[in-house]
């Protein structure tokens, strides 16, 4: 089921989330709609708190970008992400536009490092502990910053920001146009 995008201005987006237990009752069902809703929205990756779910889980699916990319590699990366923990971040910060579901329509030049290690359990509750870089280990950050209660807006320049804030506050009221279902704050 497609589920909808809660977005800039929703305080789920700003909580740190607590970690879900291995009963958690329905987690095949959300990560199955989870993957259902980021396809919809042509997204990919999607955290958990975008859903309205404050819960330590993502999905990435980075296949629909791996021709644009030129990178191969992102063709075979859809993985699901449950408690995952950053372990270690380097390398050469690089800038990349990224944008975000829960702020449609923005698109911003993020700074992050390259390379990641994190431990996370996969839909079947193996722990597992890998490294990434380029493109996956950004979609990895970008999407554990969810978990963290971050947006990538808070990464980006204070006075970019500020110009910004017209167009943030334009999403948290509602005046946006998009094709997939969301949920704004309430008026």
């Amino acid at each position: 089921m497609v589920l909808p995008v809660y977005v800039y201005g929703m305080s789920v987006l700003r909580k740190v989330a607590p970690e879900i237990q291995e009963d958690y009752e329905g987690l095949d069902q959300l990560i199955a709609d989870m993957f259902e809703t980021m396809r919809a929205s042509d997204g990919i990756g999607l955290a958990a708190p975008q859903v309205g779910k404050s819960l330590r889980i993502f999905v990435a699916d980075t296949s629909p970008v791996s021709e644009d990319k030129g990178e191969p590699e992102l063709k075979d990366f859809k993985k699901v992400f449950i408690n995952p923990i950053i372990l270690d971040e380097w390398g050469d910060p690089w800038s990349f536009e990224e944008g975000c579901l829960s702020l449609p329509n923005v698109r911003e030049d993020v700074s992050r490092p390259t390379n990641i290690r994190v431990e996370y359990y996969d839909e079947n509750w193996n722990l597992i502990e890998e490294e990434y870089d380029g493109i996956r280990a950004r979609v990895i950050q970008h999407e554990y910053d969810h978990l963290d209660g971050k947006l990538f807006v808070d990464r980006i320049n204070p006075i970019r920001r500020k110009l910004l804030s017209a167009r943030l506050n334009a999403i948290s009221r509602g005046k946006i146009d998009k094709d997939y279902k969301i949920v704004f704050p309430k008026k």
